[in-house]
């Protein structure tokens, strides 16, 4: 037995090593086949030719000590970088699954986050509306710390020049005026306007009673100059009255530093003219968001006003007995804007007749001399201006776009129409392509519409509202009747399209005579892809009244 314990002993020694142990493993008659055969597959053997692939990294977790020093460290570096890899590429998956749908413009690229809903001519990508909601309303459970009318800084009292909607932004940008001077605001009037000679008063188109109730905690508003001021006709025609030397697009300093001491002095004072007398990224925050306040939920129009647009979108919708998407087009051909007027203003060429441009050239000396001239110059602006996009579309290139678009024939179209230049002639391509072409005359009757006729600017809040009302928005020129639609389309949660035609790329597609309808189909589909109204930052690209994202909504 002595002997034997010394034996197995020896053999112990003898296997310390794994080549071996396995030979010794296979002579041994001490051990059993069976045994032999479960220890080869141990699972220590069974991790010998993978760590054999991979020593680096299994040098890492062992203590052997034959492992160079230089080796063990390598194998730490590279499973520290692993380790660093895996969680930069974690963070980077969680990154973008939390932040909210943003497109970013590079030059005049729009870039936009991919989506997997397919394209559709109706409405924006559904994961394109919920990163984002309206946050410019006013806070119910605040607190008030509005000074009373008697101790504020002074009163300040603006004329809103313009048509309606440039007055819409001039009332907006009297509140926020009124609110960086801390001074009381008087209830705006509405300039007449020099070419409708239209005599509306706020009263006429806003519910007064709203807007000053729902601004009551920013600022203070008061209906009518006050009564201790008897001398009124020295506020609209003295000088000594009037803040005249406010620069386009001022910043907030610029009325603390100049208009602030003349209010504090005389106590109440006009400011004149008052169109684009604010910036935009040169203001804090928060006058920015009150503008929007102002914009979207302060000014309300009359409730006549609102339910006349609503039955006229409702019939809109109707007119083939079932509910049907309806485009709003606007083309300042089709806007108030394409009138005399307009097109002269514009110094750009238009299709006509050698009479027709005769007559337009006549006009435009008499009007502009200035910048008529001797008239030799005016082809080359006039090609120059349409290069850079700067002239409108006409009708009949504005349907063109829409059938590139896939709109087709039987698609209903709503037209806020004015008096258009060159009559049905020119309206002829576009209603010829969309037969189902209507206006709010046509929608209602004389009667319904002649308790609006007396204001010019009710019509237009009529065609406001039912263009806002659209499925689809398709504005073919600047403007801030366009600007404040899409705006206001975009306020709501971007999901209604609003199409903004790339007039300078349409400008060259339509002037190549080798240009076969295919290639302009496509030309047309990828331009106007990202361009209908998607999440975009508001500065520098962009206004507040056409772009409100940044100051005025917030991450849903």
């Amino acid at each position: 037995m002595a002997e034997l314990r010394h034996s197995s002993s020896l053999g112990a020694r003898a296997t310390s090593s794994p080549m071996k142990r396995d030979a010794a493993a296979d002579s041994s008659p001490l051990i059993p086949a069976n045994d032999i055969s479960d220890d080869r597959h141990s699972p220590k053997d069974r991790d010998r030719p993978l760590c054999s692939h991979f020593h680096y990294v299994c040098s890492f977790f062992t203590d052997d000590p034959r492992v160079p020093l230089h080796n063990s460290r390598i194998s730490i570096f590279i499973t520290l970088l692993l380790i660093l890899v895996g969680l930069i590429s974690l963070f980077t998956i969680l990154h973008k699954l939390n932040s909210p749908y943003l497109c970013k413009k590079d030059g005049i690229v729009l870039h936009c986050p991919h989506v997997k809903e397919s394209a559709s001519l109706w409405e924006n990508p559904y994961s394109s509306t919920t990163s984002w909601k309206p946050c410019a309303e006013r806070r119910d459970a605040a607190i008030s710390e509005l000074p009373h009318e008697n101790k504020t800084n002074g009163y300040i009292f603006i004329h809103a020049e313009g048509g309606l909607n440039q007055q819409r932004i001039a009332i907006c940008n009297a509140v926020a005026v009124a609110k960086i001077m801390n001074a009381t605001l008087i209830l705006p009037v509405l300039k007449q306007d020099q070419i409708w000679k239209d005599q509306t008063k706020f009263e006429d188109i806003f519910d007064v009673d709203h807007f000053i109730d729902y601004l009551k905690d920013d600022v203070r508003i008061v209906r009518d100059i006050p009564e201790w001021f008897t001398d009124k006709t020295e506020l609209f025609s003295s000088i000594r009255r009037t803040v005249k030397n406010i620069p386009k697009y001022a910043p907030a300093q610029f009325y603390i530093d100049n208009v602030l001491p003349r209010i504090k002095e005389k106590k109440i004072m006009a400011l004149k003219p008052f169109v684009d007398r604010l910036g935009y990224d040169n203001v804090p925050p928060e006058i920015n968001k009150l503008r929007c306040r102002v914009n979207y939920h302060a000014l309300k129009f009359l409730p006549d006003i609102e339910q006349m647009a609503d039955l006229l979108a409702s019939r809109m919708r109707n007119r083939t007995g079932s509910s049907n998407p309806y485009i709003f087009t606007l083309n300042r051909a089709l806007h108030l804007r394409f009138e005399k007027g307009m097109v002269g203003l514009s110094f750009c060429d238009f299709v006509g007749t050698r009479e027709e441009k005769a007559v337009m050239a006549e006009y435009r000396k008499k009007e502009w001399p200035r910048r008529y001239k001797n008239g030799s110059h005016l082809w080359q602006l006039a090609l120059q201006k349409r290069k850079e996009g700067r002239c409108p579309l006409e009708p009949g290139e504005v349907a063109v776009i829409l059938r590139a678009m896939g709109y087709m024939k039987e698609t209903q179209i709503y037209v806020a129409s004015g008096q258009v230049y060159g009559g049905q002639n020119r309206m002829a391509p576009l209603r010829n392509m969309f037969p189902n072409l209507v206006t709010k005359e046509e929608l209602a009757t004389k009667e319904e519409l002649d308790g609006f006729r007396k204001h010019v600017t009710s019509l237009a809040a009529l065609d406001f509202l039912v263009c806002l009302k659209s499925d689809v928005f398709v504005m073919t020129h600047g403007g801030n009747f366009a600007k404040l639609i899409i705006g206001a389309r975009r306020y709501m949660g971007h999901r209604l399209k609003s199409i903004k035609p790339d007039k300078g790329l349409m400008s060259k597609s339509f002037g190549d005579p080798y240009m076969g309808w295919a290639p302009f189909v496509e030309d047309v589909i990828v331009t106007h892809q990202t361009r209908t109204g998607l999440p975009e930052e508001t500065f520098p690209n962009y206004d507040l009244w056409e772009n409100p994202l940044t100051p005025c909504m917030c991450k849903a």
